[in-house]
This record gives C-alpha cells, sequence and structure tokens, in this order.
C-alpha cells in the first residue's frame, strides 16, 4: 500500500510538471552546437557533425585564454558564461557557496531540469561537516532564465542543437568554476548532479582532472533514451518523432551520452557514486543499469545506491536521509 501511494505522489508531481510544458517545433540548430562549422539542413548531416564532435577530445574543454573574471560577494560566485547565446542573463554565471571554513573539500552541485531553488538544506548540512558546497545555476534556470518562459525550455528541447549547447555552456561553466575553486585553495573537488544534472556533473568529471569524486543522482547513460522513454520529457519526444527515430536521436546527442565516455569515467583516480531509484519513470531504471554496465565494463567499480522510490519521491524521508548519509560517507571516504 505505501509503494502505490509512493507512486501516485511521483505521478502527481510528474503531471503537476506538465502543465507548464508545451510542444515545441522541431529545430536542428546546428550552428548552436557546432557553431564553426556550416549550417546544415538535414538530420544526416547533423549526425556527421556530431560524430565529429564527439571524436573531438576537446569539444567539452575550456578555452585556455578565457578571462578571470570572478566576482565575489557575500556567499556569491558570479562570472561570465564561457558561451555567449541571445539571452543576456543566461550569459552570466551564478554560484551559490555555503563556506564550510575550510579548504580541504569542495562540492559543486549541478541540479535538476526546472529547478526553482538551490538545495538550503543539502548545503547547510554538508558545510557543517567541513565541505563547503557550491551550488551553480544551470543555464536557463534560476537567475539565468529566459524573460517570458514558465520553466526552462532552452535547457532540454527538440531544438536538437540548442539541447547540445546548453550543455556544453553548463559543463564549460562547471569547469571554469573549478578552476576558481582550485585557485581559491580548495585541495579536493568533487561533483554532485542530481537527474538532468547528473549528466553535467558526469561529463565534467569525464573531462577535468581535478574532480576526485563524482555522485550521479537519477542517472543515466544516453540522454537521448531517457527523454524518448522518461515521463518528464513527452512533450519533446512528440516533438521529435515526427521528424527523427530514437536512432538518429541517440546518434545526434552522441556528444552528450555519457556511455560514450565510460572510459575517462573509469580512471583510477576518479571515485563514482551512482544512486538510483527502482521505480523511476523520468529515468527508467533499465537505462541507469545499461549505463551501469559500461561503466563496469570500463573497468570502474561505483558505489551503487539502489532506493525503491521513484524520481521524486527520491526527496521524501526515509529515501532522502539515506542517500544523504551515504553521500556522506562517500564524500568524507569513511
Amino acid at each position: 500500500m505505501y509503494y502505490s501511494w509512493l507512486d501516485r505522489w511521483d505521478k502527481r508531481r510528474a503531471q503537476h510538471g506538465d502543465i507548464i510544458k508545451k510542444i515545441a517545433d522541431f529545430e536542428l540548430g546546428s550552428e548552436l552546437a557546432f557553431p564553426e562549422e556550416k549550417k546544415v539542413a538535414s538530420i544526416p548531416e547533423f549526425c556527421a557533425l556530431a560524430d565529429q564532435a564527439g571524436a573531438d577530445p576537446t569539444f567539452f574543454d575550456e578555452p585556455d585564454a578565457s578571462a578571470w573574471d570572478f566576482e565575489k560577494d557575500d556567499g556569491w560566485v558570479r562570472f561570465p558564461s564561457e558561451i555567449a547565446t541571445e539571452i543576456k542573463d543566461n550569459n552570466l554565471v551564478c554560484a551559490k557557496v555555503t563556506d564550510s571554513g575550510s579548504l580541504n573539500q569542495a562540492l559543486v552541485v549541478f541540479h535538476h531540469w526546472n529547478a526553482s531553488k538551490r538545495n538550503r538544506q543539502l548545503a547547510q548540512f554538508f558545510s557543517r561537516r567541513g565541505i563547503t558546497v557550491v551550488e551553480m545555476a544551470l543555464p536557463y534556470h534560476l537567475e539565468r532564465h529566459r524573460p517570458g518562459s514558465a520553466y526552462a525550455d532552452y535547457m532540454l528541447s527538440p531544438n536538437l542543437g540548442r539541447t547540445i549547447q546548453s550543455v556544453r555552456q553548463a559543463v564549460l561553466d562547471g569547469r571554469k568554476l573549478i578552476r576558481y575553486l582550485k585557485r581559491e585553495g580548495y585541495e579536493e573537488i568533487s561533483v554532485l548532479g542530481m537527474s538532468l544534472g547528473s549528466w553535467v556533473a558526469g561529463l565534467v568529471a569525464a573531462h577535468d582532472a581535478a574532480v576526485s569524486k563524482a555522485a550521479l543522482f537519477l542517472t543515466a547513460g544516453s540522454l537521448a533514451d531517457m527523454v524518448w522513454s522518461g515521463r518528464a520529457t513527452r512533450a519533446i519526444r512528440e516533438s521529435l518523432e515526427s521528424t527523427l527515430d530514437l536512432a538518429d536521436l541517440n546518434r545526434a546527442w552522441a556528444p552528450m551520452n555519457l556511455e560514450n565516455y565510460a572510459n575517462r569515467l573509469a580512471r583510477h583516480e576518479l571515485e563514482l557514486q551512482i544512486v538510483l531509484a527502482k521505480r523511476d519513470t523520468v529515468v527508467l531504471p533499465q537505462l541507469s543499469k545499461q549505463f551501469l554496465e559500461h561503466l563496469q565494463n570500463a573497468g570502474a567499480r561505483p558505489d551503487v545506491l539502489e532506493l525503491n522510490c521513484g524520481h521524486y519521491s527520491l526527496a521524501m524521508p526515509p529515501n532522502i536521509v539515506f542517500a544523504g548519509l551515504n553521500l556522506q560517507r562517500f564524500l568524507k571516504g569513511d
């Protein structure tokens, strides 16, 4: 009976989110994803560019000549994004810092899609335990939201190129923030990603040797598979499926597929934690298990916690307590 109630609660949460989501037009947007390449007009041409990007080890590299123009003010760090978009507010990155008073460890947090606020309880919990928490706003979220938009429709959308641009922007911004934290003197940098934020955290960890621990909550490997099958992204699939199939989408979004970076995530210097929800209808459990198989086949031995809850009910006790204590143990090395 309890789990039936839990499933209904998750369903109501999902339905509440559906109210504001709109079906948008499909667009290639290759000039957004691959600005240095010639604009293309067909799915096969787009996929060819995605193949090139996926094979390019520098695609998620922060430019060497990026300006050192951080502003630190009363618990906030602000800096220009590495990618300039047409939305002015999106081009200034805002990160909330909850200082622990120690330079031993900093935890960079990447929130879920359509987050409306930061997680104050999480930040206070870990800062009291000697870990400084830095919560960065993802593109088109919080202080970076697009004026007039009801949700972060530019972060994840049926515009193939804009979605790649947004995820790439988040990764480059995250790497720039980590560089700032290292210069501030933090000895150990960890990342935590939740749902869509787990893709950002995973890509950051895969490409940045400064990250020593990565905790990925409610994650999988293929973003395309998640969008195609997930409860929260039905509107995006409805926009896509009249134009392309799942195989096309997987190829088009291959640069964001964490399975393609399993060898990087399995590097000896990186510790991984994966938290899954067995009743998840947003990131289906079979997709998470498939990602775990890729990691294990690459030699990774992640710390895995499976909770008998849904995507949204992870935030409810006792599930959030189990997840929080497990994360504390992972970060502290207990």
